[in-house]
């Protein structure tokens, strides 16, 4: 695919794509911008970026997509306006953070006629993709149920003041906390959940801050822990724990009749899947202590090397959303499903200690796999 791309914040996050970019030459980033004159100019220094001095500026560079790397807070403020500007948009996580803003924005962008996307984009990534392969060529035959974790440890005793970005941001520790691990990392499992099962129709959910850290500017810290079950629309049912407590763990196993499939990691799009398979064994059932790698076979997507945390092509969604705009076709992470995927994610952030079992309203066309694991 061809096409442009303009950058509104110039953040942390916003290295994480550059690095990224530079696995699609064919993308051109024409503007960036951010609020902040000094964090705009030595991110323009670093990538040789384009910097213009105001969002007027860079709408008049004319890209084919937008996107909107700000403080999850302002996610919802940015996106509207490139919207109403006649731009389409695709949003770091989460789209909004209220769900009636979420609504807005999907209303906005039928309206227009524009693409509106939201990350997490690891669901296009070679470890989900042969993940889903996998159960639907029967690996495990009919899967029941999932176990998704995202713990990272105890970060609020991290020493992430050291994190710097590669152009020198400092990792946003204070908007981290105040917007919370469920909103920054749910999506992480939730959209393979969503791809490979469909919508989910009811969450059974609570959330608490359980760390007692509050943030330096004295306002009320989200919630460092959450456990979720989904019951989807076929039936099948998951759990879901997010957390920057709990000892690191990002595993997936879903449960099948034949036997598990498991993956150790979705921040790694070349993370290996396995299958475990079950058997009767005279009159015991045995979980096989030996797994088989489950493969691709052929090439799959640009990959990028390690940095800090993540082994992530943080640039799959925003190419996908181009090479869909220019086909005439719809993005696979497209409105709907981010909709779907901010509705199930604030359920869950704000159950609280009450705990919600609440119905979900938004549904979604499952996407399509990517061609590559298509077979």
């Amino acid at each position: 695919m061809t096409g442009s791309i303009a950058i509104i914040g110039t953040g942390y996050v916003a290295d994480l794509y550059m690095r990224s970019l530079s696995a699609f030459p064919q993308i051109r980033l024409v503007a960036a911008y951010d609020i902040d004159a000094a964090r705009l100019a030595a991110f323009s220094a670093h990538w040789q970026a384009p910097a213009v001095p105001s969002l007027e500026a860079l709408f008049q560079a004319k890209p084919d997509l937008i996107l909107n790397l700000t403080n999850p807070h302002a996610h919802y403020g940015v996106s509207r306006a490139c919207l109403e500007a006649g731009f389409p948009v695709y949003s770091e996580k989460p789209l909004a953070t209220r769900l009636e803003d979420a609504e807005a924005l999907h209303a906005l962008a039928r309206e227009k006629g524009l693409s509106l996307a939201s990350a997490p984009c690891s669901l296009l990534g070679e470890s989900a993709q042969t993940a889903w392969l996998a159960l639907r060529q029967g690996a495990i035959g009919t899967p029941r149920l999932a176990y998704a974790e995202l713990d990272d440890g105890f970060i609020t005793q991290a020493p992430y003041r050291h994190w710097i970005s590669e152009s020198g941001a400092p990792w946003p520790a204070q908007d981290e906390f105040a917007t919370g691990c469920t909103l920054e990392h749910a999506g992480y499992y939730l959209t393979w959940l969503m791809a490979m099962f469909g919508p989910v129709r009811q969450v059974a959910a609570a959330s608490a801050h359980t760390s007692g850290i509050p943030l330096e500017n004295g306002g009320p810290p989200a919630p460092d822990y959450s456990c979720a079950t989904l019951f989807f629309e076929g039936g099948m049912v998951a759990r879901l724990t997010c957390s920057i407590i709990a000892r690191h763990d990002h595993q997936i196993r879903i449960f099948g009749d034949t036997g598990t499939l498991e993956l150790g990691e979705c921040w790694d799009n070349d993370a290996p899947v396995r299958i475990r398979p079950r058997f009767t064994l005279r009159r015991r059932l045995i979980e096989s202590p030996l797994r088989r790698r489950f493969r691709l076979k052929g090439p799959t997507h640009p990959k990028v090397t390690r940095r800090g945390a993540a082994t992530m092509n943080f640039m799959l969604g925003p190419a996908e959303v181009l090479e869909a705009q220019a086909g005439n076709r719809r993005p696979r992470l497209d409105a709907d499903f981010a909709l779907h995927l901010t509705e199930v994610t604030l359920a869950i952030q704000e159950a609280a200690d009450r705990g919600v079992s609440v119905p979900v309203k938004s549904r979604f066309t499952p996407p399509e796999p990517m061609p590559w694991a298509a077979a």
